[in-house]
């Protein structure tokens, strides 16, 4: 008889809940459900629906039971940065605001009039992105101070969905690194920096890492979902699960975790916080087993899903990426500019862009989706240079993993503007990162290596070699 963990994957557009078993040593996958995600206006501000969510959490759980394939343990993750704040009686206080809302807007000048960004970055070795929750924090100091007041408990998204299904409270130490709260060299909270800010130190639990089993469903969710089992810490941050998944036990290994952000770096041992790392703009995530994401956010094919929904709704993103590996435009874009963060139409941002530096106008899902995928490739390209001048180290190959990899003709544009051979998979990085790290909390697999290898022989893997 299998045992099998779920792996509950929750994006910014989706969510899924992922079954997993060895057979013949193998993973294999199934998922059993998916539903959709996204932040809505209310009370003037971007939210998520915890609520919601949550209840898609427990009907996909459901599907275990009614499948008769009750899983050994769950697992859940989420994007980063954002979180909840709960008040004595373990309620919501407020709303919980999306990272694309606008209300850190000047939150970095309040926050560097405590600390300045240069000394912000030494001690933490996070890049600043105006969304990290030290700047979403000091949003709620300034504008709703009672929020901080009431507050008796900070919990990140799916630390939360975790504390709902077994009524402990931590944050995971991936997840807990993107706050731009935690020092890289003790790798808990730096209650310092914490205090300095004025936030309360009182209402940060304690960080725990992947693999932690945290313990039994509670009795109510039990009934409710009809089975029992344990719950476990993945990397809770999407992208700590998904560079978890990367196949490859070389120390030199680049990925790029391509979905809605690509995220672009290596795994180290220790983190860089120089001067030189920060112009560089890089940033050291917290990873599996204590490791370093040493990485660059860049904005990844949240440009493509958002042309999509604008434009053309009813072809894939196959479709799409097919079309644009046909058209002649070589119009370019800065992906990371701050203008396609959250456009309200980001067609016309993209064009926009492409008038104003007088190049040609896209016109059309075809064109418009190839300007993105050339300007993605042409980012990897120049975030590969800087990577290498930082670490001292040559890669010879990047692996992409995520639903990025099944676009083929950004691939092929990576590995032409690289020069680097590109292998391709798994697509379901993320939720097989988060299954993985079940796995080996059962001792299924016994090892970081032994898991990479497994991954790399369960799952098809496709190359693209340089012109």
């Amino acid at each position: 008889m299998a045992n099998y963990y779920l792996g509950i994957d929750i994006g910014a557009s989706s969510g899924r809940h992922i079954l997993a078993h060895m057979e013949n040593g193998k993973m294999v996958l199934e998922e059993i459900h998916r539903f959709p995600n996204g932040m809505s206006k209310k009370n003037g501000t971007l939210c998520w629906d915890t609520e919601a969510l949550f209840s898609e959490i427990k009907a996909g759980m459901k599907k275990c039971a009614e499948l008769g394939k009750i899983p050994v343990s769950v697992g859940i993750d989420t994007w980063a940065v954002d979180f909840v704040l709960l008040d004595e009686e373990d309620k919501v206080i407020g709303d919980t605001v999306g990272y694309r809302d606008s209300r850190t807007q000047g939150m970095d000048e309040k926050v560097y009039e405590t600390i300045p960004l240069k000394e912000l970055y030494h001690k933490t070795g996070i890049q600043k992105q105006m969304f990290n929750t030290i700047y979403q924090l000091m949003a709620v100091k300034e504008k709703h101070p009672e929020q901080l007041e009431k507050a008796k408990t900070f919990l990140m998204i799916p630390d939360y969905f975790h504390f709902l299904l077994c009524g402990k409270k931590c944050v995971e130490y991936t997840n807990a690194t993107t706050t731009q709260l935690v020092s890289p060299v003790t790798k808990v909270w730096d209650m310092g920096l914490i205090s300095s800010l004025g936030y309360p130190m009182e209402i940060f639990p304690q960080i725990r890492m992947a693999g932690t089993v945290l313990g039994d469903l509670t009795p109510e969710i039990a009934k409710e979902v009809g089975f029992t089992c344990k719950v476990v810490l993945p990397a809770t941050h999407d992208t700590g699960s998904a560079v978890l998944a990367v196949p490859s036990n070389e120390e030199d290994t680049l990925y790029i975790s391509s979905g809605t952000w690509s995220l672009m770096g290596v795994e180290r041992k220790e983190a860089d916080c120089s001067d030189a790392s920060m112009a560089c703009n890089f940033t050291n995530e917290g990873g599996f087993d204590y490791r370093f994401r040493y990485l660059k956010n860049i904005m990844g094919l949240w440009m493509i899903q958002s042309v999509r929904k604008e434009i053309a709704p009813e072809q894939s993103f196959g479709e799409i990426c097919d079309k644009a590996s046909k058209t002649s435009i070589h119009s370019l874009v800065d992906c990371n500019a701050d203008r396609f963060l959250a456009p309200d139409n980001m067609t016309e941002e993209v064009c926009k862009a492409c008038k104003e530096s007088g190049q040609q106008v896209p016109d059309g899902i075809a064109e418009v989706a190839a300007v993105i995928y050339n300007s993605l490739a042409k980012c990897y390209a120049d975030t590969i240079t800087e990577i290498e001048k930082m670490t001292g180290v040559s890669y010879k190959c990047i692996h992409v993993v995520g639903g990025g990899a099944n676009a083929a003709y950004l691939n092929e544009l990576t590995a032409k503007a690289t020069k680097r051979t590109v292998y391709a998979g798994p697509t379901e990085a993320t939720a097989i990162g988060n299954l993985t790290a079940q796995m080996m909390a059962a001792k299924e697999l016994t090892s970081l290596s032994q898991a990479r290898k497994t991954i790399f022989d369960s799952f098809d893997i496709m190359t693209y070699q340089p012109e």
